[in-house]
C-alpha cells in the first residue's frame, strides 16, 4: 500500500494551490489527485453531516488517491487546514501516516485575512454574513475563522512538540514570492528528491479577484431561483461546454483587482494589533525575522 511520505498541512490563502503545481512538477513526486482531500482534518468514521460522495470521508477513499503511484519516490497531499485544525488533523496523521514530514507556508497574517475576505466575496460563501474585517476584529475575533487561522504560534508549537521540529518544516510565503524556486529545490531536498530539478514557477495560481457588482456575483455563483430558470433555457439550446464558457466570461466582465475593494490603513493597524502578540511568540519559536509582518 502506497501512503504520503509527507503532507503540506497549511496554510489557506498562502501559496499551497502554487505549491502543489511546482511539487506536482517534479518526476520524483507523487500528488494526489485531489487537492485539500481533508481526510486527515476530522473524525469522519463519527461525522453527522450530509452524505457527499466526492468527499474523501473514508480509510479505503484516502488510500485510492495513491494507487496510481510508479516509481515516485515521495507521495504527498496538500490540505492547508490541517495546521488550522491541529489537534484533530494531528491525531489522525499519527493514527494514519505516523512517518510522514509536514510542510508549513505561513504568510503575514493581516494579508493572509485580507485575502480570505476577498475569497469570500469571490466565491459568494456566505456572503450575506460576511462582515467587514473591522467588524470582525471589534465583535467576532473569537468565532471568526477568517481571523483565526492568522494565529499560527500555537498550532505550529503543537506540531513541533508533536512530531519534533525535524520533521515539521517552516516556509514563508516572502520565500515564494521573492524566490520561489529556491524556496522549491529547498523543499524537495526536505521531501528527499532531486533538489536539483528547476520548477517552472512563472504561473501563480489563485490570483486575487473582486467582484465589481456582488448582486451580479451572488446570481452567477449561488443556487437561486433565477439561476436555475436560465440554466434550463440554456440546457435546450447550448451544449456544456458553450455554457461554462458564457459563465466564465460573464464572470470575467464582473471581476476586477483589489483595488475595487482595497485594505485601508485604518483595517491595517487593527489587524496588525490584533495579531501583534502572536506574531512575537511566532518569531522566537521558528528563528525567523518576522518584523516585516508588523510594518503599517
Amino acid at each position: 500500500m502506497k501512503l504520503p511520505t509527507f503532507l503540506v498541512v497549511g496554510i489557506e490563502k498562502a501559496g499551497t494551490t502554487s505549491i502543489y503545481q511546482y511539487l506536482n512538477q517534479h518526476p520524483q513526486v507523487y500528488m494526489s489527485p485531489v487537492k485539500e482531500t481533508n481526510f486527515l482534518e476530522r473524525d469522519w468514521e463519527n461525522f453527522q453531516g450530509k452524505p457527499n460522495p466526492k468527499r474523501i470521508d473514508t480509510w479505503e477513499k484516502y488510500c485510492n488517491l495513491f494507487n496510481n503511484v510508479q516509481e515516485e519516490i515521495a507521495i504527498g497531499e496538500v490540505s492547508p487546514n490541517y495546521l488550522f485544525h491541529y489537534k484533530s488533523s494531528s491525531e489522525r496523521i499519527i493514527k494514519y501516516v505516523p512517518d510522514v514530514k509536514m510542510i508549513a507556508i505561513l504568510r503575514n497574517p493581516v494579508d493572509r485575512a485580507y485575502s480570505d475576505y476577498l475569497m469570500h466575496l469571490r466565491d459568494s460563501i456566505n456572503v450575506e454574513k460576511v462582515r467587514s474585517l473591522t467588524e470582525q476584529v471589534e465583535f467576532r475575533a473569537d468565532t471568526s475563522f477568517t481571523l483565526k487561522k492568522g494565529l499560527y504560534y500555537t498550532p505550529v508549537k503543537y506540531y513541533f512538540d508533536t512530531f519534533g521540529k525535524e520533521r515539521v518544516k517552516i516556509y514563508l510565503y516572502n520565500d515564494l514570492s521573492e524566490d520561489s524556486s529556491t524556496m522549491m529545490q529547498d523543499m524537495y531536498q526536505f521531501i528527499g528528491v532531486d533538489s536539483n530539478f528547476i520548477p517552472d514557477t512563472s504561473k501563480r495560481q489563485q490570483v486575487a479577484v473582486v467582484p465589481k457588482n456582488q448582486s451580479i456575483n451572488n446570481l452567477i455563483k449561488t443556487k437561486n431561483p433565477l439561476r436555475s430558470a436560465v440554466s434550463s433555457v440554456l440546457k435546450v439550446v447550448m451544449p456544456l461546454e458553450m455554457r461554462q464558457k458564457l459563465r466564465s466570461g460573464l464572470i470575467n466582465l464582473n471581476s476586477g483587482g483589489k483595488e475595487l475593494k482595497p485594505l485601508t490603513s485604518e483595517e491595517r493597524q487593527l489587524l496588525t494589533d490584533f495579531y501583534r502578540e502572536d506574531i512575537f511568540k511566532l518569531q522566537d519559536l521558528i528563528q525567523r525575522d518576522l518584523s516585516s509582518w508588523l510594518a503599517v
